[in-house]
């Protein structure tokens, strides 16, 4: 049996081991594979086991590929796969769920501290000199933010927002969430609003939903305008939930105080993107989800996925 995996170096750069995949039949992988249907077919020939993590599948490649019978993706966001043309064809469709949430949460807090502390702005001004030639014991080159008493808003309460959630709380901060559908919750510290609350009350907005065709651009001058003045804006979910050149003026004009995000609408970042020019703006490369557990987490699912399927009891099965 081909098993083919069309990106293999996002999830595994040369520090993790592909031999669950190996012990599973005549496995081959590409570091990366450019968008081109052509060479995507190519590249997958009479393969029956297709593995991706963006490399998209479309209608094109499942019609004309011959053998596939499984598709792997693996991520947690299955968006890159037609997965109407899958079906069509008998093509079994699976994902990762839920390696990631605490590394993602962790990365969430992880840019709100360098907005609110900025240790890197600081610790560099240290290496460079700034510190020994001062004569005072303290420095600081802009006003830091204490968190206590802050209001955190989450949109969307999936399992990643959860764990979040209990971070900001131990950080004194007061936790208000809006969800499409009512959520139950057990803990007292929090408190369920409508987004017009939310976009009301909140200090610091973090987004915590999947990119639809009702979610993207969501976060737009609309409803910029309703946000509290100075709002911190969090995300770490998918960079099409934001109207990047309202946020991009919202940040200019001082609307929005800063923007952390590991996403953005088109990745890696075009040299055009609005975001990079903008005040405040403190971008990562899309990696929350990689420390090395995570991605070891991500690999044993994907490849226990692909054994549950050879043995006929096929997991996370999606679309």
């Amino acid at each position: 049996m081909r098993i083919v995996d069309l990106d293999g170096h996002g999830l595994n750069p040369g520090d993790l081991s592909w031999t669950g995949f190996e012990q599973l039949g005549d496995f081959k992988t590409y570091d990366l594979t450019e968008e081109d249907d052509q060479l995507i077919l190519e590249r997958i020939g009479d393969a029956e086991i297709v593995l991706t993590n963006k490399t998209p599948l479309d209608r094109q490649v499942i019609t004309n590929a011959p053998n596939i019978k499984y598709i792997g993706v693996q991520a947690t966001g299955y968006n890159v796969v037609d997965t109407a043309a899958a079906k069509e064809k008998g093509i079994i469709v699976t994902n990762v769920p839920s390696y990631s949430t605490h590394e993602v949460a962790q990365h969430t807090l992880a840019l709100l501290l360098e907005i609110t502390n900025l240790v890197g702005m600081h610790a560099t001004a240290v290496s460079q000199g700034e510190w020994t030639d001062t004569d005072s014991f303290t420095f600081w080159k802009k006003p830091l933010i204490s968190l206590t008493g802050k209001i955190f808003g989450m949109i969307g309460f999936g399992n990643i927002a959860q764990a979040t959630a209990k971070l900001a709380h131990a950080f004194g901060m007061e936790v208000v969430f809006y969800n499409h559908r009512p959520k139950e919750f057990s803990e007292p510290w929090l408190k369920q609003v409508s987004l017009e609350e939310l976009y009301a009350q909140a200090d610091i907005i973090s987004l915590h939903v999947p990119q639809t065709a009702e979610t993207t651009k969501m976060i737009n001058k609309a409803a910029i305008d309703k946000m509290k003045s100075g709002v911190i804006l969090l995300n770490t979910a998918r960079g099409g939930l934001l109207d990047e050149q309202a946020v991009a003026d919202g940040l200019n004009v001082g609307k929005i105080y800063a923007l952390g995000a590991d996403v953005v609408s088109e990745e890696p970042i075009k040299a055009d993107n609005p975001l990079l020019a903008a005040k405040n703006a403190y971008l990562t490369p899309h990696i929350a989800w990689a420390p090395t557990a995570a991605r070891q987490r991500c690999m044993d699912i994907a490849v226990n996925n692909l054994q549950s399927f050879l043995n006929g009891q096929p997991k996370n099965v999606v679309g």
